[in-house]
């Protein structure tokens, strides 16, 4: 496979020829994710990239299918409108536009067109892995793998503290928290770490106060925010500061971290371990895999976008980096073909280097892309990578411990196959705690 795709080799040189292509018929991707509410966190960033990496592209003359250059365009859908408007959009990109890939965050916002999607043989990639079961055959997740690398850092942190530490975890009650919150589980239990403190949350909830006072009243050493929404991630973080917690915390993002700085201190967010670099981080600099020029993709980002560069920013671009460099393989963007073409190998690299398809244990179906994910820590006021921690490796000794802690919280794939392609809504305002077992 080749280790550069048609719009990374165009970032670095620019010396590829204008062909035009306005007349042919363009390509059209579909990204069907939340634009609005908490979650626009998480789908207006990474639709952000998306137009970045399309501007690439087109303005060289679009993207070679069978000998002819097309026009790359992005079709947009906020999910966070409703079921039936979710739904209806999905119906109107297959039926009308004719997109070739979708694109989404996935969860509950996105489960109203699973269903149609996955009958109409549509390829779909999602942000989190959890939406993964038997039925979903052309639902891959080849970007991040949510919330499986959490592990690492917890792993990371073990080693720079000593044995027996103390942790409060809290989550939001939703299809992105309660998976977090079962690998965090069990990535505790595997460095031999107390949990002693377990709040759960409605979505809606914004008393972050009350939730950082209840977690810290047995004096833990560490807090965990699990995979909280980047508003109360801020909320959570600012709280902890005024309560006087001098301990670490661990959690998924840390979006917006000058401003956690500004809120707090330096010298707390040097206690903050995360997942998501920055793309100017020295450790990407010699990357030879896919997003092979992060810090070019970076650059542009900022410069459109002033200080709005988070997790996802780049997480969309790379999928569409993956399934291109599939295209120009198959000739061809009819989706099986394109899928087949991704999939024709066990391994292929992602953003972070080599990974294997794999995740049937977990989600019934080796649809998601595992392999390294990097750690981060603030140092000097920006977010850097401390070690990239092997995803694969804490799965093959440890994979059986987050199985019981997903099946626990409900989040297997069989358990979910009752109503495989829906999700289950928050059942509980306001906190809710209890010591972990």
């Amino acid at each position: 496979m080749s280790r550069s795709t048609f719009a990374q080799r165009l970032a670095v040189s620019g010396s590829l020829p204008r062909l035009g292509a306005t007349n042919r018929s363009p390509v059209r991707i579909g990204a069907l994710t939340p634009l609005s509410g908490d979650e626009q966190y998480w789908g207006r960033p990474g639709l952000d990239g998306c137009q970045i990496w399309a501007d690439w592209i087109n303005d060289r003359g679009g993207m070679m299918v069978s000998g002819k250059r097309h026009r790359v365009e992005i079709i947009e859908f906020d999910s966070a409108q409703g079921a039936e408007q979710t739904l209806e959009a999905a119906r109107d990109m297959i039926e009308r536009l004719h997109v070739r890939l979708i694109l989404t965050l996935g969860g509950d916002s996105f489960a109203p067109a699973l269903r149609y999607l996955m009958e109409r043989r549509a390829l779909v990639a999602t942000l989190l892995p959890s939406d993964l079961t038997p039925d979903t055959p052309f639902l891959i997740a080849p970007a991040e793998v949510h919330p499986l690398f959490n592990v690492t850092g917890v792993e990371y942190l073990a080693r720079q503290l000593p044995p027996a530490r103390r942790v409060a975890l809290c989550s939001q009650r939703d299809s992105l928290g309660l998976p977090s919150l079962a690998v965090y589980r069990a990535a505790f239990d595997v460095v031999g770490w107390s949990r002693i403190k377990e709040l759960r949350y409605d979505p809606g909830e914004t008393d972050a106060e009350s939730i950082v006072a209840a977690m810290m009243e047995d004096k833990p050493d560490v807090l965990c925010w699990c995979s909280s929404t980047p508003p109360m991630m801020l909320a959570l973080t600012e709280a902890a500061f005024r309560l006087g917690f001098k301990g670490y915390i661990l959690a998924c993002t840390a979006d917006d971290y000058p401003q956690m700085i500004a809120r707090t201190s330096a010298d707390f967010m040097e206690r903050f371990i995360f997942q998501f670099p920055d793309f100017d981080d020295p450790k990407l600099a010699d990357t030879a895999f896919f997003f092979r020029q992060p810090r070019a993709f970076f650059d542009a980002y900022n410069l459109r976008f002033p200080e709005k560069w988070s997790a996802v920013s780049w997480e969309y671009a790379s999928i569409l980096d993956l399934w291109h460099n599939a295209v120009e393989i198959a000739d061809t963007v009819e989706p099986m073909s394109v899928l087949a073409s991704m999939k024709h190998a066990q391994q292929m690299p992602h953003a972070f280097g080599p990974a294997t398809w794999t995740g049937r244990d977990l989600f019934g179906i080796d649809n998601a892309l595992v392999g390294d994910w990097p750690v981060v820590t603030i140092r000097g006021g920006r977010a850097r990578i401390q070690e990239f921690g092997s995803v694969s490796g804490w799965l093959e000794k440890h994979g059986e411990k987050l199985v019981r802690q997903l099946e626990d919280l409900g989040q297997l794939w069989h358990q979910r196959l009752g109503d495989p392609l829906s999700r289950p809504e928050a059942t509980v305002s306001g906190p809710r705690s209890g010591t972990a077992s």
